[in-house]
């Protein structure tokens, strides 16, 4: 039991000597995404046709993961210290302060985004989108650091810098979702008011049918899909990283793979927030988005081929050799056993041919004193 404790205590020790303001967020996220599921089942109040707290749950999980891992980053930026300090402190207060609003509204049973019907929805909102422009901005700062930060590994170093950035890209998307539509403009125009200002379905209001777990449309645009994606680099890319660093292979190599995994990531949100925009629903691509997905695919996979492939292996015989060097050494341990056991079998022979040899003489001289003694 103790032994499960320490592996669960000691990540989350490192993490608070590294950064206390953050990784304190996120164990309080971890906590607020628990209560949240349970309010996900016993509240049976809904907002915009999802269950009333399964937006708090959402943001607990993406803000909790979120500062955790800007925690670790600040583990390879040791020479950051104002940065960090400056940073740290500003992102936990923007996100518990934006997490607090979003249960306030859930707690009302309101929405929290876009809402404008009233001067205190209205001031919510106003402050929650700040608080949001102050964190992406604070985020700049770090990824500035990344960029002039060297690394011994790095492809690590390359995976942060960019994932940092992707993730920037991808916060600046939600600016799509802040601005009115043209129904909600033309509302306003006929009755004066507009209770609710932007929305993150495009081609009908927000509501109706979504994906469980995440409300996302099942028909229509919606840009909450690249926004996800987009935000989750920071982790996608260095998680990548650290997978290529468990393989022996040469750190050009790394390097070249983790740029393209970048690029294909980023790749992958443009074409999200591209099919979102033109108001189709994740699982109802069209043809044209079809195939821009596919081609996606293929030109990922021939680039990482391609550098696969040009990994050197011993012997110089390519890499469609590279899993015989392993089978060679294989054999040879075989065949160095088997010679082992054949000199021991042949000392162990020799041995017991002079020991029978031996005792063949003694027994010998034995017989003779007898008979010498007899006559």
């Amino acid at each position: 039991m103790e032994r499960r404790l320490t592996r669960w205590t000691r990540p989350v020790a490192t993490l608070w000597r590294a950064d206390a303001p953050l990784t304190a967020t996120g164990l309080v996220m971890v906590v607020v995404l628990v209560a949240s599921l349970v309010g996900v089942f016993a509240d049976p109040r809904t907002i915009t046709g999802m269950p009333a707290w399964l937006k708090p749950a959402k943001f607990a999980a993406s803000i909790g993961m979120y500062s955790l891992t800007l925690a670790w980053v600040f583990m390879h930026l040791p020479g950051w210290t104002k940065t960090r300090r400056l940073v740290s402190w500003a992102t936990a207060a923007t996100f518990l302060l934006e997490e607090a609003i979003i249960i306030a509204q859930a707690w009302r049973g309101t929405t929290s985004h876009f809402n404008v019907g009233t001067p205190l929805d209205m001031t919510l909102w106003i402050t929650m989108g700040a608080a949001i422009v102050v964190q992406t901005v604070t985020s700049v700062a770090v990824a500035c650091a990344l960029w002039q930060q060297p690394f011994s590994d790095r492809a690590l170093g390359w995976a942060l810098r960019l994932g940092l950035s992707i993730t920037i890209l991808g916060a600046s998307a939600g600016g799509f979702m802040t601005r009115p539509t043209a129904a909600q403009i033309a509302e306003a125009q006929i009755t004066r008011r507009m209770p609710v200002a932007g929305a993150h379905t495009v081609g009908a209001p927000d509501g109706g049918s979504g994906i469980p777990g995440t409300g996302w449309s099942l028909e229509h645009g919606d840009v909450r899909v690249p926004h996800f994606i987009g935000l989750h680099a920071l982790q996608v890319v260095p998680l990548i990283a650290l997978a290529l660093s468990r393989r022996r292979w040469p750190d050009a190599t790394r390097v070249r793979l983790v740029c393209i995994a970048a690029a294909s990531y980023t790749a992958l949100f443009l074409i999200l927030l591209w099919q979102a925009l033109r108001g189709q629903a994740l699982i109802r691509p069209d043809a044209t988005t079809a195939a821009a997905l596919a081609a996606w695919v293929a030109l990922t996979a021939l680039l990482a081929r391609t550098t696969h492939q040009s990994i050197p292996t011993r012997g110089g015989r390519g890499p469609e050799s590279q899993g015989r060097p392993r089978r060679r050494f294989k054999r040879r341990v075989r065949g160095a056993r088997g010679e082992l056991f054949q000199m021991k079998l042949r000392d162990f022979r020799e041995l017991r041919v002079e020991t029978v040899s031996a005792s063949s003489s003694a027994r010998g001289a034995q017989r003779g004193r007898e008979i010498a003694e007899t006559i």
